[in-house]
Order: structure tokens, then sequence, then C-alpha cells
């Protein structure tokens, strides 16, 4: 009877045929495994602080106090709400005027014309500097005494205005700002969405009479709501977490009446003025849930209507 002989795979063979099949998860493994623990390490270590007593230093001995930090979070009515309140119209008046002028700018720079690299160019400068020099250099201009700004007003006899020094005009003047900055952004990536754009259905509509208003409305927008989505993700995440800007311009606390005083300002005065690291912590740690509720509305209410 003839022997039956069977072809033994080596482990080694066995190995490189499971490391062919996964190598886009083996070579990107290690990026995972560092970014995962940048994430982790630090929040788990800001959740611990949060329920602990640790004060004047994060070295020195404290006590597990559970959410003792976080009731007194909540009661605090004189700096935690209103830099919550500020916080939500500082971001949502800059998400909704940087998405309506980057559309309008994406739109005009749809078409190719003449100069069109140099006015591109030219939009996206204020993106070249960083957010402190940028900060630095409208606190110049919006100087009271020596600014640009109130002697642009004068030449057409409008009296000086306290811009970064009032109590009610420092944080519109900081949203100028910050839409002045990034409005760029949301331009580039609209922009992008627009020339990805069929042709077709914008003709189709031009022929059936509809007017430009029409065919934007109801067709290039329902075309782009992917686009627009990305923008409205990316500019709230970094418009919720500013802090350059507000500190490079106002200092501590947000001024002297706390008037551009935001979640993030508030957080580094509990942590550096104060060293309640126990608090602070508390407050970032209530400021990252609440980032993660907005962005997944956004994403659900977006899964929603593609579903309909």
């Amino acid at each position: 009877m003839a022997a039956t002989t069977g072809v033994r795979t080596s482990p080694r063979k066995t190995y490189s045929d499971w490391a062919n099949r996964h190598r886009k998860w083996l070579f990107a493994s290690p990026a995972i495994i560092l970014v995962g623990l940048l994430i982790t390490i630090p929040l788990v270590w800001t959740i611990y602080l949060s329920l602990t007593n640790s004060e004047g230093s994060v070295r020195s001995d404290h006590q597990f106090i559970g959410f003792d930090n976080y009731a007194e979070v909540f009661a605090d009515v004189d700096r935690f709400w209103p830099a919550v309140v500020r916080t939500f119209i500082f971001t949502g008046g800059v998400l909704i005027i940087e998405l309506v002028l980057g559309m309008a700018i994406a739109l005009l720079l749809r078409r190719p014309f003449r100069g069109e690299r140099w006015v591109r160019v030219a939009i996206l400068l204020p993106l070249v500097a960083t957010p402190v020099a940028i900060g630095m250099m409208w606190k110049l201009i919006f100087d009271p005494n020596i600014g640009f700004a109130n002697q642009a007003l004068g030449f057409f006899g409008i009296a000086p205005q306290p811009w970064l020094s009032g109590e009610f005009t420092a944080l519109p003047t900081l949203m100028f700002v910050d839409i002045w900055q990034w409005t760029p952004m949301v331009v580039l990536i609209l922009l992008a969405g627009l020339t990805s754009l069929s042709e077709e259905p914008d003709e189709a509509a031009r022929i059936d009479g509809a007017s430009a208003a029409q065919r934007f409305w109801f067709v290039t927008l329902p075309l782009m709501r992917t686009t627009v989505i990305v923008a409205i993700l990316l500019r709230s995440i970094d418009a919720l977490k500013t802090f350059d800007i507000l500190y490079a311009t106002k200092g501590k606390g947000g001024g002297s009446f706390n008037e551009v005083e935001t979640l993030n300002i508030y957080a580094y005065g509990l942590s550096f003025d104060y060293n309640d690291y126990g608090v602070a912590s508390a407050v970032l740690i209530i400021f990252f849930l609440l980032i993660i509720a907005i962005m997944w509305l956004i994403t659900f209410k977006r899964k929603e209507k593609v579903s309909k």
C-alpha cells in the first residue's frame, strides 16, 4: 500500500501569509497605538484628578472625594455658566458667519478668471501666521489710543470705540478676528467640494429655467451636504477650543470683567492661576463630554438625513 504523504506548511509561511493579508493594519498599528496612548493616558489622569481634591501641586497628597468637584463646578453661577454661554456664543457666531462667507467666496472662486492664483494666495494669507501673532496684531489695531481702527472711525467722524477694552464689545471683536483668520480654511474645504461636483445637474436646472439662487439652494447645496458637514465638524471643534487669540489679547481670566472667559480660559485659570487641579480637571472633563455630545449630534443628524 502506498504511503500517503502530506505537505506540511511551515510556521514561517503561515505567518507570512497572515501578515500579507493584514499588512495595512500591521503597518498602521504603531501609529495607532502611539496616538491611542497619547489620548488615553492624559484623559484617564484628568478623570482621576477630577475625582480628587488635588491642589497646589499634582504631586502633593490628595484624597478621593468622588463627584464633589463636579457639584462645585455646576453650582458656580458666577464663572462657570457664563463661560459656557460665552463658549456657545463664540462658537455658534463664528461658525455661522464663516460658513456663509466661506460658501460665498468659494462660489466666486469656482470659475477660473484672470488673476485667480493671486486672489487665492491673498485669501490664504491669514492662515500663515500663528493665532498668538494674529491676536497681538489685532490688539494693536484695536488699541483705543493709537490703534488704526479708531483712527479710521475718526476719519468718518465716528466716535472712538472701546473694542477689546469694552465689557460688551470685547467678545464680538474677538469673534471678528477669528472669522478673519479662519474663513479661508472654510473656503478651501468648500471650494474642494464645489470643484468635485458634476456640471450636469446645474446645467439641467439652468435649461429648466431655474434662477441662480434656485440652482444653488436646490441643486448645489444638497450635493455639497457632506462637504458642509465636514467643514462644520472641523471648525466647530476648533472654535470650541479656541484659546490662543483670547489669552493673547485679554490675558488672565478673559479680561478684568471676565468678558471673554470661555471654558478653556476658565479651566486654564483654575489650573495655573489658582492651582486647583481637581476642579480644573472636572471642568475639562465636562468640556470634553460637551464636545463629544455636539459632534455626535451633528453626525447623527447627518446620518438621519442621509437615511431619509
